[in-house]
């Protein structure tokens, strides 16, 4: 083949909608729709099979086939001539493809209808470009010293605070992403929430998503990126077979995506550790086909680097959250003054309200509320992060590996609302608690 897979993989992605053609043992052609088309490398690809329907039984009588691919930015065109060779319903190629499809249908709330069956995986055996006159797109500078950039200015945080601080402010500047998110996995409530944003009205620091839930939710279900590059094209096509579905489904409500109003591309690639889910790195545009297949490459990369720093600041690394506090504590004798700060305690859910505003909920909500009624018995102000680990109260996970993602999303929360509560780092292990209010405390049962 004088042409290869990977200079045009964008054409791949489906902005421009592929085709597959098929014929049966008898010769009778069907041409269909293809939802979606996976590089694997120079030789094989992976197409998508849902639905048990003409293609997959020409398919099944006779394994050859052509693919039709258009390029969205040079309008390209590609007949790529295929040889069926298997389908994979379980592992780590049919999890991605999956996850990519859930990820849209979760956004209408079509998780039970829009179902990938199985990977059905393709020999490439000849590429023809249709039509040559077609100008091709000029070469794309290559990622790499950008992806090097990034790299060397996270890995020069010293706290798990600055880390996930720098995390945006570098990916906009390095690679002009100026829309996303990083959130963490509670193991314990099956959820994400959001540490940091950037490039929205409002931070949504402390927001949650559920596993399962749009991109972000199903990429940490089943921990592979999920690329979305031309959201109305495949949201007219989720919609169409709502429609058709009727009432043979119980569909759930459509969820709102998070952070922009319409978005045209959506990426989120998973934060892991030695192949143990942390969170989501997730990333958005107002463009159709932002994210290229190598900028999902390079967030990959920046996802596993940026959970082995971040494991660093956690509890049981080498970094701040592990020293114990003086023998000797004394109060500290900040000043309070002004009208009460009333904070309202729920201990069925461990959730905080200040003035009867949502604040927080869960462990970092039963952090603060220890914090608060020590400095409101004693004058307390100086903890260590060993005392809360140790706390049974506080239902911490045996491990408690993310003690310092709990404590780093309470000090963000506090310093949003700005309600004279304050958070701090008081040396290596030590947190530092300042009131600028007289406490009005009230613990209630479930909320």
């Amino acid at each position: 083949m004088s042409l290869h897979l990977s200079a045009f993989r964008d054409a791949l992605d489906g902005i421009l909608p592929s085709a597959i053609a098929t014929t049966s043992a008898s010769g009778e052609v069907n041409v269909s729709y293809l939802s979606d088309i996976l590089y694997l490398d120079e030789s094989h690809l992976a197409l998508s099979f849902q639905f048990f329907n003409k293609t997959r039984q020409n398919i099944l009588e006779n394994p050859y086939a052509q693919v039709l691919v258009l390029h969205p930015g040079s309008s390209e065109k590609y007949r790529i001539s295929v040889q069926y060779l298997r389908t994979e319903t379980h592992g780590p190629l049919f999890e991605r493809m999956r996850a990519k499809l859930a990820g849209i249908a979760s956004h209408h709330g079509m998780a039970e209808v829009f179902q990938l069956r199985g990977a059905d995986i393709y020999r490439v055996i000849a590429i023809e470009k249709v039509n040559s006159a077609a100008q091709p797109l000029p070469a794309q500078p290559s990622l790499m010293p950008a992806l090097r950039r990034v790299q060397d200015t996270l890995s020069r945080c010293r706290s798990g605070d600055a880390l996930i601080s720098a995390l945006f402010p570098t990916l906009a500047r390095e690679m002009g992403i100026e829309h996303g998110m990083v959130l963490a996995l509670d193991r314990g409530s099956g959820r994400l929430y959001t540490l940091a944003s950037h490039g929205y009205a409002t931070s949504g620091v402390g927001s949650e998503v559920a596993l399962g839930d749009g991109v972000i939710g199903v990429c940490a279900e089943v921990s592979a990126p999920i690329r979305i590059n031309h959201m109305l094209h495949e949201n007219a096509y989720t919609r169409a077979i709502r429609r058709t579905a009727g009432d043979a489904y119980d569909l759930a409500p459509e969820i709102p995506l998070p952070g922009l109003i319409d978005p045209q591309s959506q990426l989120a690639v998973p934060i892991a550790i030695g192949g143990t889910l942390k969170g989501v790195l997730f990333v958005e545009s107002p463009r159709n086909h932002a994210f290229t297949y190598e900028i999902e490459d390079a967030l990959s990369i920046i996802g596993l680097s940026f959970g082995a720093l971040l494991m660093q600041f956690h509890d049981g690394g080498c970094s701040e959250f592990d020293a114990d506090l003086p023998e000797e504590t004394p109060p500290c004798d900040c000043p309070v003054s002004g009208s009460a700060l009333r904070v309202r305690y729920y201990s069925g859910t461990a959730t905080v309200f200040l003035n009867d505003d949502y604040l927080i909920k869960g462990v970092a909500g039963a952090i603060l509320w220890k914090l608060l009624r020590e400095f409101a018995a004693n004058g307390r102000t100086r903890f260590s992060s060993r005392e809360l680990r140790l706390d049974p109260q506080l239902g911490l996970p045996h491990l408690s590996d993310n003690l310092a993602t709990r404590l780093i999303l309470l000090k963000r929360r506090l310093e949003e609302r700005d309600n004279g509560i304050r958070l701090t780092q008081g040396g290596r292990g030590q947190l530092l608690l300042e009131v600028l209010h007289p406490l009005d405390l009230i613990e209630a049962g479930a909320a």
